[in-house]
């Protein structure tokens, strides 16, 4: 199973899945561990919040572990048959680890005034 993490530092998970432009790639199949497989670092027209659509080079994972996305973001994602899983692992190979085993550290509180989204993020949590 192919496993996407947002990091747009190549270090740690990162949040704001929509504006996302760099992901680690994992194999996490049965019995041989979790490995990375690749590091896509996509130009601007690339992250999904402003992609036009069409074939897109994440295409293709089956999970993506991020530190933040909104409810619009995880329709986006479900409609290409990618599931979404927000997580507060700052790891990203523990992260997909805990991901495998159904235990995944709750995403970190955030702020929800700073997105620029017309008052909020749209992660389905009330402003502060």
């Amino acid at each position: 199973m192919k496993v996407a993490v947002t990091s747009q530092n190549f270090r740690t998970v990162t949040g704001h899945a929509g504006m996302a432009r760099r992901f680690i790639v994992f194999d996490a199949s049965a019995g041989s561990g979790v490995a990375e497989v690749t590091r896509l670092d996509l130009p601007r027209d690339m992250a999904f919040h402003g992609f036009a659509g069409g074939p897109h080079p994440i295409d293709g994972v089956e999970i993506l572990v991020t530190g933040g996305a909104g409810d619009g973001f995880v329709a986006k994602m479900a409609a290409r048959g990618i599931r979404v899983v927000r997580s507060g692992q700052p790891d990203p190979r523990a992260a997909v680890e805990e991901v495998i085993r159904g235990e995944v550290t709750p995403p970190l509180p955030h702020d929800h005034e700073s997105h620029g989204d017309a008052g909020g993020c749209g992660c389905g949590h009330a402003a502060h």
